[in-house]
């Protein structure tokens, strides 16, 4: 198999495993319902994934990676903080809604610890992402002194309690231009006098 076919192939399997996982749920869904959904044999799928664990967590790679992939392409466009900021938390909301299938899933029925260290890093990547923002707000003087690790964990811990509102209180959805108001009228410097 030539490493082309072997990429198709592998891409066909995880959209086929995002699938049964959408419409079965993670206990339900099994090794040869994904294989047979993906057009392949049970050992076929074998050659590319160890076990169903090891296939979602790659899911959830490929989620966190695509998010942050998203993230700095539309930030490297974008010179002024207020807008990198405005853009990463509407780029947040706007793709996990789009994804809601996946956090629900994961929170529902594996629990928020499953892939924890995989969690953790994204998590600090993304935390790294808004800490620059600020920085930068600060720098320009477009941003109010402060610290901005501690800002930086403030925004992402509110959209990280839009992603869990999603799977426990829809009722706590907020729209992304709701959240970029307040977070901005936080941190926008005010003219004194």
């Amino acid at each position: 198999m030539n490493r082309r076919s072997a990429e198709a192939s592998k891409q066909k399997i995880t959209e086929s495993a995002r699938q049964v996982f959408a419409d079965q749920g993670y206990a339900q869904a099994s090794m040869r319902t994904i294989a047979r959904e993906a057009g392949i044999s049970v050992g076929g799928l074998y050659l590319y994934f160890r076990n169903k664990e090891e296939l979602y967590l790659t899911l959830m790679q490929e989620w966190m990676d695509n998010l942050n992939g998203t993230t700095r392409e539309a930030l490297r466009k974008i010179d002024d903080p207020r807008e990198s900021l405005r853009a990463f938390i509407t780029i947040t909301i706007d793709f996990t809604r789009g994804h809601r299938e996946m956090i629900i899933l994961q929170g529902r029925e594996l629990g928020f610890t499953f892939g924890i260290d995989l969690k953790k890093q994204f998590f600090r990547e993304r935390r790294q992402i808004i800490t620059g923002i600020i920085r930068r707000g600060i720098d320009a003087g477009i941003f109010r002194q402060c610290d901005a690790d501690e800002a930086a964990r403030i925004i992402f811990n509110v959209l990280r309690g839009f992603v869990i509102s999603m799977v426990i209180d829809e009722e706590a959805l907020f729209s992304a231009g709701g959240c970029v108001d307040l977070v901005l009228n936080g941190l926008l410097r005010r003219n004194e006098g």
